[in-house]
């Protein structure tokens, strides 16, 4: 462990990695694919996420710097993998996003105008659609949703977006009465062997209340998640009472 006071810089960073994907480097690291380091990012994503919140009830954020740390190891592993690949370098990484935060600020950078943060969002999403023209990556409006989102939080996106561009016109008495529906569907399964049918039904439900937390403009996965956590303090409160 280094326990002097040297303060790395960015520069000092890159050149750790590249030594640990070096010819003398760290047997672990060299043999790292993009493939292979999809589950770090999506395990560094969601420790950054819990960081977040602990520093939300404690007022420390040493455990949000370390995750940071995390999230930006994973990103320069990917970019210095595609270095080695002739592919791209951490510099045009950087160098990409800086013009992309450029263009889709003109209120900022620019002779644009907004005024408000939902008008922020409207010209984000309007500059992002001309700059996915033409691009070969993009089968469409809804395809372009990436399938490795959280499954109810791609569903609300998809919900969104159907409705943006498809005129998918849900509305909140529609989906009760497709929930009400399914539910009078589920109480015709029998639910100790499983079934298509029965998966069928727990999939339309899940969309049909994505739907609707989208409609009241609820994040289902902090709901979700907030309702887990009561849950298990209603059961620790049990096991001690």
């Amino acid at each position: 462990m280094d326990k002097s006071n040297k303060k790395y810089t960015y520069e000092e960073f890159l050149k750790i990695i590249e030594a640990l994907r070096g010819e003398n480097g760290c047997p672990w690291d060299k043999v790292q694919t993009h493939e292979s380091l999809k589950p770090c990012m999506t395990e560094e994503a969601a420790e950054l996420l819990a960081s977040i919140r602990i520093y939300e009830q404690t007022g420390n954020p040493e455990n949000m710097i370390e995750e940071l740390g995390d999230v930006l190891l994973q990103v320069v592993m990917h970019a210095q993998i595609a270095s080695e690949e002739g592919l791209f370098t951490m510099e045009d990484v950087v160098d990409e996003v800086s013009r992309k935060m450029v263009r889709r600020h003109p209120h900022v950078f620019g002779t644009g105008n907004a005024d408000t943060p939902e008008e922020v969002l409207t010209n984000w999403e309007e500059i992002k659609k001309d700059e996915k023209k033409d691009k070969d990556w993009v089968e469409s409006p809804l395809r372009e949703i990436p399938q490795e989102l959280p499954a109810l939080t791609r569903a609300a996106k998809v919900l969104k977006k159907a409705d943006k561009y498809y005129g998918y016109g849900s509305t909140y008495e529609r989906d009760v009465e497709s929930l009400q529906a399914s539910v009078e569907a589920l109480k015709a399964c029998k639910p100790e062997a499983y079934s298509k049918e029965l998966e069928k039904i727990i999939a339309d439900m899940l969309i049909q209340l994505s739907d609707i937390a989208r409609m009241g403009k609820i994040s289902h996965e902090q709901a979700l998640t907030d309702r887990i956590e009561d849950l298990i303090d209603q059961y620790e409160k049990r096991r001690f009472d």
